[in-house]
């Protein structure tokens, strides 16, 4: 099939020293009139910041009120860092704008953010397992391609203040911008992509992410699919054709009078993988069918999750008219994100370790994909030290419990668990252990990071070792990881 294309000549745009984004993002007259509000002094920010920690020099910062935080106490502090205005909900001694709620002042600089860059494409990006890597990948594929004009929200900015915030940073005259949603409740997606308005939205995976809230896979599946009531007229929906609610979502797609696209290993799938063997570096060489033409390129990033993920990477470039040889170059050079697969070689004696931090974040797809990537790590020993699941309500001692088969699938030699609800996993564990057939690893079961990183210490890496670290980032394995990276190289 021709898949649709949203800007089809956008590829084809000549590069000029012209085209460079401006480094003023907003001037003070620009920031009144989108908010309504007033300016004391006349400025020009180049970045825009709601947290006086990360403020840089040239901010403008947003005051927000929290139910439990009022910005407007860290002025001085976000000031100090070289913020150049605020925009406040009170007169205050230093360069602001002042408007009647912070918040929804906020909202408003996102769309007139969103509404100026008449030149962007807009790709929004959900799902219960790779949202932030996906982002991170059809980022890299459309920056290169655009030679830095791409922008995209940072980290896991992608909640109901996280997307405001990243339209408001995106500059007028981007080609790209490239937005994460996430959400824990049922309603939480529909007001983001409604912010946003995109005109690619792709769904990564469904997975018992967050089903403690929403209760069922059905309900995430269609809490997820209301990303596409935000599309554009004419937009595309990028679908996970190998999802049990695949024909549920397109449903959805197809009521918003979405283009729906498919991608994954299913043989109706409009990104369908051909093939897929094994790179030099761990990653793997990909065929993929795109209806028209069939396309060749590698992926730096290991594990068989990747090789999908990448199929809706490449659907979601060429939807926005992005250059499918540039995207195969980015995911070639594309390495592990900190907190999400990122890979440190740590010294140990008698050589090297290496730790796969994927810290940031957990659930029972995520878990049982990394460690299947383990398997295929080459290693001596492999070690897994994995925290806990969260908000798997009811379901937790069962989706706990069953990791048990993947880790001795995976050849795990010794697991660390970490957190109370991996009781349950340890449970399963010493069952397996006291069989005559004695299966599985040896492992041990603490309750908190600093725990674990003793155990390990007292473990002791050797050369060639492999050890995945992996659970729900308030387990706090990223502190674990940070103890060992220290003396990475």
């Amino acid at each position: 099939m021709n898949m649709p294309l949203v800007h089809p000549m956008l590829h084809q745009w000549p590069v000029t020293a012209r085209d460079a984004l401006p480094m003023a993002l907003w001037t003070a007259a620009e920031i009144a009139a989108a908010t309504g509000g007033t300016a004391s002094h006349d400025f020009q920010a180049s970045g825009v910041e709601m947290d006086s920690r990360d403020v840089k020099p040239g901010d403008v910062f947003v005051a927000l009120k929290g139910e439990a935080m009022d910005g407007h106490r860290f002025i001085e502090a976000a000031f100090a860092r070289g913020a150049v205005a605020a925009i406040v909900d009170r007169p205050v001694e230093f360069p602001h704008v002042l408007v009647e709620d912070t918040t929804q002042a906020l909202h408003a600089l996102a769309h007139a953010a969103r509404d100026r860059a008449v030149e962007a494409v807009r790709i929004a990006v959900t799902g219960s397992v790779g949202k932030t890597g996906v982002k991170e990948a059809i980022f890299a594929c459309l920056d290169r391609a655009s030679r830095g004009a791409a922008h995209r929200s940072v980290r896991s900015y992608n909640n109901h203040v996280g997307v405001p915030l990243s339209l408001a940073r995106l500059p007028a005259r981007s080609r790209f911008g490239v937005f994460e949603m996430g959400m824990n409740h049922q309603g939480e997606i529909a007001p983001l992509a409604a912010h946003a308005r995109p005109h690619v939205a792709l769904i990564t995976t469904i997975a018992p992410a967050h089903i403690e809230n929403l209760g069922s896979l059905e309900a995430i599946a269609d809490e997820k699919a209301q990303i596409f009531t935000g599309l554009v007229p004419g937009g595309v929906a990028i679908i996970p054709a190998d999802s049990e609610w695949a024909e549920r979502m397109i449903g959805h797609a197809r009521a918003c009078g979405a283009k729906v696209v498919t991608f994954g290993r299913a043989a109706t799938a409009d990104v369908r993988l051909l093939d897929a063997i094994p790179s030099a570096g761990g990653g793997s060489l990909v065929t993929a069918d795109l209806g028209d033409r069939r396309i060749c390129y590698t992926i730096a990033e290991p594990g068989e999750h990747w090789i999908v993920n990448s199929l809706g990477v490449m659907a979601a470039v060429r939807a926005a008219g992005g250059d499918l040889a540039s995207a195969g170059l980015a995911l070639a050079e594309m390495g592990g994100l900190k907190g999400r697969g990122a890979r440190h070689t740590l010294a140990v004696a008698g050589g090297t370790a290496l730790l796969i931090d994927e810290s940031y974040n957990a659930n029972p797809a995520s878990m049982r994909a990394t460690l299947k990537a383990l398997s295929q790590t080459p290693a001596k020993r492999r070690l897994a030290v994995l925290g806990s699941m969260k908000e798997l309500g009811d379901f937790s001692d069962a989706f706990h419990r069953q990791l048990a088969e993947p880790i001795t699938e995976a050849g795990v030699d010794h697991a660390i668990l970490v957190g109370p609800e991996m009781g349950a996993l340890a449970e399963e564990l010493g069952k397996a252990a006291s069989t005559s057939l004695g299966k599985g690893p040896s492992f041990a079961h603490c309750e908190g990071p600093a725990e674990a990183t003793l155990l390990l210490e007292q473990f002791g890496l050797a050369h060639g070792d492999a050890v995945l670290v992996k659970g729900s980032n308030s387990v706090g394995l990223g502190r674990l990881v940070s103890h060992f990276t220290d003396n990475a190289r």
